[in-house]
């Protein structure tokens, strides 16, 4: 596995992985954690591929798709910057957090655990994240 910084955005590419995957989810969790910032600007399809050695077509390939969830916009002749919209990036976080809960549900489920089994479980866990911070 490869750890790299380009610009602000911190990658982790492991090459047994589908990369365009891999730099899709990495940019949209850094937009959703406020890592990178509202209106700002994305390294070029170019220096990112150039940066992370990887084939220009599969970064395109990703901003493609973060265009089309509308987290990031172009600007002719200026670049690719991440949306000015806060409503945008919230409604995406909810997305997110729902398709993560989803799945957590449905592993739980499928290991045979009752709704009032994983919500006591949810229950401890949380009162020991809150120890642990307290």
């Amino acid at each position: 596995m490869q750890e790299q910084r380009v610009g602000s955005i911190r990658f982790q590419i492991d090459f047994s992985q589908p990369l365009y995957e891999q730099i899709l989810e990495q940019i949209r969790s850094a937009i959703a954690k406020g890592e990178i910032g509202l209106g700002q600007k994305i390294p070029s399809v170019r220096e990112l591929a150039h940066e992370l050695r990887i084939n220009p077509n599969t970064v395109m390939r990703a901003y493609q798709e973060l265009e089309r969830d509308g987290l990031t916009e172009k600007r002719r002749g200026q670049g690719t910057f991440v949306t000015s919209s806060k409503e945008r990036v919230e409604t995406f976080r909810q997305e997110l957090a729902a398709r993560y809960i989803d799945a957590f549900l449905s592993q739980m489920e499928s290991l045979g655990y009752s709704w009032s089994d994983v919500a006591a479980y949810v229950k401890k866990k949380i009162d020991e994240r809150s120890g642990e911070r307290g």
